[in-house]
């Protein structure tokens, strides 16, 4: 892997272990486990009774619907549970379970949703069928959907990446520079359904393309560094004359950021913690800059996110790429000269209708927007997290070519 050719860097403090988690956002996690865990209880009930007792199915039928539901539920915990068991056998079935469930659980209820505005307004109409028979056929119905979306996510999800290609004017690129290729993988999630061949699938991907930059925007693992180094390792192969570039995403916090930011420089890489490096070529120059993820300083503050603390001392009159996890870093690089910003973060919402939620916690969902001044382009991501389904988005390994504006 070769490294910048010609560099700078503001390097902020760094802690060498992950900071200890406050007691009272331990509390915080808890108390809203159980509200959620409660409220995923009472859907399974509303869907209960929708799938299986309004439709008055003979038994054993009803029991064994009332089984699928009842097994479904207690799958979510065990899955969350088997994250901290040893890998082997037993935990594989619990978190692919748990997790396939997730995903059907979330379909289910969306259908199910759907299945009773579409019978209220029937029997608005005057013309639904009998109570008995109207509940069946939606039940039947919500069934005949699922089954098949289940199927097509699962097959995206798993399927390689598809390369999305962009090209980005950017004002002051200098003709040495003007046609780089800056290849953007994000959200990869490697952990207990993507492991190391998963990996070495997007590295091949990756340099297949032929980057002059890689960029990781973050969230590369779910897991420990202890549990994970082998499966990430292929990382290493990962190549680009200018530079192979990571920032942290909040799911590297959950598992100790300072270690993964530690292992991903023992691979490699170059870890952007709020610093930058200036790559050149010909003559031309670009600045490269990265920020921790937000989520970062809740856990360790030497991690906050800080893109002034990147910037500083960044050549001024030079174009500047900032990466960063979530869109809305961009809110924090308002007014430092940032012509492009790389994020990832929404997985451009992974299942469909879940991406309605996404603006509730970010400005912009995929592709390039402006925001605060700033222009952002949210990759899909490369990987998937929690449920191995994607209904809609699919998965994305970005080829973005910056030009001369």
């Amino acid at each position: 892997m070769s490294s910048p050719s010609n560099g700078t860097s503001v390097e902020p403090r760094r802690s060498d272990r992950p900071g200890r988690v406050p007691a009272s956002l331990i509390l915080r996690g808890i108390l809203m486990l159980m509200t959620m865990m409660g409220l995923v209880a009472a859907l399974h009930y509303y869907l209960g009774v929708r799938l299986v007792a309004e439709p008055g199915f003979a038994q054993p039928w009803a029991a064994l619907g009332w089984a699928v539901l009842g097994l479904g539920f207690v799958s979510i915990p065990a899955a969350m549970v088997s994250t901290r068991m040893r890998p082997s056998w037993l935990e594989q079935v619990l978190h692919w379970g748990g997790m396939l469930w997730m995903g059907a659980f979330g379909l289910l209820l969306t259908a199910t949703v759907a299945a009773d505005v579409v019978g209220w307004v029937w029997r608005l109409a005057g013309s639904a069928p009998e109570a008995g028979v109207l509940a069946r056929d939606k039940a039947l119905g919500v069934v005949g959907v699922v089954v098949p979306a289940m199927l097509f996510a699962f097959r995206t999800a798993r399927a390689p990446a598809r390369v999305e290609r962009v090209t980005v004017p950017v004002v002051g690129l200098g003709a040495g520079l003007s046609g780089m290729k800056v290849v953007q993988i994000s959200d990869i999630h490697i952990g207990p359904t993507l492991d190391r061949s998963f990996m070495r699938r997007v590295v091949e991907q990756v340099n297949a393309l032929k980057p002059d930059v890689v960029a990781v925007t973050g969230d590369l693992v779910d897991g420990s560094v202890t549990r994970l180094r082998d499966e990430v390792a292929p990382l290493a192969g990962l190549r680009a004359p200018l530079g192979v570039y990571y920032v942290t995403g909040n799911h590297e916090y959950y598992h100790g950021g300072a270690a993964w930011c530690a292992e991903v420089a023992r691979l490699g890489l170059t870890v952007l913690n709020n610093t930058h490096r200036v790559v050149g070529r010909d003559g031309a120059r670009l600045t490269v800059a990265g920020v921790t993820d937000l989520e970062g300083g809740r856990m360790d503050p030497a991690h906050a996110c800080r893109p002034d603390v990147a910037l500083a001392g960044a050549p001024q009159g030079v174009p500047r790429l900032l990466l960063a996890h979530q869109p809305r870093a961009a809110l924090l690089a308002r007014g430092l000269g940032v012509d492009l910003q790389l994020s990832g973060h929404t997985h451009g919402g992974q299942m469909f209708p879940f991406m309605a939620f996404v603006k509730l916690q970010q400005p912009v969902i995929q592709g390039m927007a402006t925001i605060a001044g700033v222009r952002v382009y949210t990759h899909r991501g490369t990987g998937y997290w929690g449920p191995p389904l994607r209904l809609g988005p699919a998965p994305e390994i970005t080829e973005l070519t910056l030009v001369s504006a």
